[in-house]
């Protein structure tokens, strides 16, 4: 079921990259509108005031940050079944479903200083809902029981305490894993295998930014 996703391609490995902030919150303002601009200067903000916290209070800050969008449905805010929307998409329409919200939390995670080793986007069934949904996921050591940080309940916990979550697979940067259990898996390959990944990494920053079906505000 899975194959269906993946393609075969080199190796990428994703690394913090400076972003010109002036820049950006002038792009999101005249894409989306002057709220966009707004939220785009309050993430900044949450970025440079993050750089000396601890983890977990970087994946708190992060997590509370992104929360409080609101949750769409590609098909009605994209007009697509499953599109993959940029971090800065993601600010800038406020809205999105639980792909959105991983990997946004991903690459912001990234540029307060949290290792990408210790990241996995993770495709997960939650049967809460009865179907496929994405989280982040973060381990502390490789060995560690992950934290997982979700849209569908804001608070951040071990993966241990979230029986509602069975792992399918999880990628980061580098690589990919198929889950069969709540540990880190089984290595697979390199994440380039994700065909939606490959199409995310080109649509990073603010020069290929979409606008929505459906607005939000």
């Amino acid at each position: 079921m899975l194959a269906s996703v993946f393609i075969v391609s080199g190796l990428f490995a994703a690394a913090p990259a400076q972003i010109d902030a002036q820049k950006t919150i002038s792009a999101l303002s005249n894409q989306y509108g002057e709220r966009a601009g707004k939220r785009a200067k309050a993430w900044f903000k949450i970025v440079n005031d993050a750089q000396q916290l601890d983890d977990i209070t970087k994946l708190e800050k992060v997590n509370g940050f992104f929360n409080l969008f609101k949750f769409v449905d590609d098909s009605v805010l994209w007009g697509e079944s499953n599109y993959w929307a940029s971090p800065m998409e993601f600010i800038g329409v406020s809205a999105g479903d639980c792909e959105d919200f991983s990997i946004a939390k991903y690459f912001t995670l990234l540029q307060v200083g949290i290792p990408e080793e210790k990241l996995r986007i993770t495709m997960v069934k939650a049967t809460s809902v009865n179907q496929y949904h994405m989280v982040l996921a973060y381990y502390e050591t490789p060995g560690s029981v992950p934290l997982v940080l979700d849209n569908l309940d804001p608070v951040i916990k071990p993966a241990t305490k979230r029986s509602d979550l069975l792992p399918v697979y999880s990628f980061n940067g580098k690589q990919l894993w198929l889950n069969k259990e709540k540990g880190r898996g089984v290595l697979a390959g390199s994440s380039s295998r994700l065909e939606k990944w490959n199409d995310l990494q080109l649509r990073l920053g603010i020069d290929r930014l979409r606008q929505p079906k459906q607005k939000m505000e």
